[in-house]
Parts: C-alpha cells; structure tokens; sequence
C-alpha cells in the first residue's frame, strides 16, 4: 500500500466513524484502474457481534452492512475522498463475511486511479 493508498484507507475509516459510529479496526487500499478496493477487518461492534449469534442475525446483519453502507454514500457524498482523489466516485460495490468479520468496498471513480497514484 503506498502513501496515497494508506491515505484514502484513512478518508474510509473517517468518514465510516462519523456517519457509523465505528469504522474498521483495519483497512488495506489498493488502486486499480478506476478502483480504489478496500478490504477491511474489525467492522463489526460489540452488540453487531451479539445479533450475530442469533439465528437469523447474521442474514440480517449483511444486508444491512451492504444495503445501508451503499445507501449513506448516497445520502452523505463523500466529498474528502473524491477531493484528495480529485475525481468523482461513480458508483460503489459492498460485502462483508459476517462469521469472518471481513468486508471489501470497491469504490468505481470515473478517472484511472492507479495510473495518476502509483
């Protein structure tokens, strides 16, 4: 991960606590074409890890990590990173293992990343 990569790993976490209360524990960012591809560990909090255990939690815990996280993008654009990125995002792809407590966010910008970042 080079410096612009750890950067925007820290515009996720950021932007993850002030609009979720809690970001990941870890984020690894890698630049792809028009990709910046985040995997992040530690998403989940304590009373999340609770639900989990309960028979129909952990379905319901993924659509809601998946559905909502996509749906505050919308709601709250994510000016910083497009600013430090000095493009605009077009468009983003969410999962997340719940019994891993993993998840990825694929961010789609409409510039080539890579090439301009690495």
């Amino acid at each position: 991960m080079n410096k612009y990569e750890a950067e925007f790993s820290n515009l996720v976490r950021s932007f993850r606590k002030k609009h979720m209360g809690k970001g990941p524990s870890k984020i690894t960012t890698t630049f792809c074409k028009n990709w910046a591809i985040c995997e992040m560990e530690g998403n989940l909090s304590p009373v999340e890890k609770f639900i989990a255990s309960a028979n129909d939690g952990k379905q319901m815990l993924r659509a809601a990590r998946t559905e909502m996280v996509k749906e505050m993008y919308r709601n709250n654009p994510p000016v910083e990173m497009e600013e430090f990125l000095q493009c605009k995002l077009i468009d983003l792809f969410v999962d997340i293992d719940i019994d891993r407590d993993f998840g990825m966010s694929i961010f789609v910008f409409e510039d080539d990343i890579q090439d301009r970042f690495s």
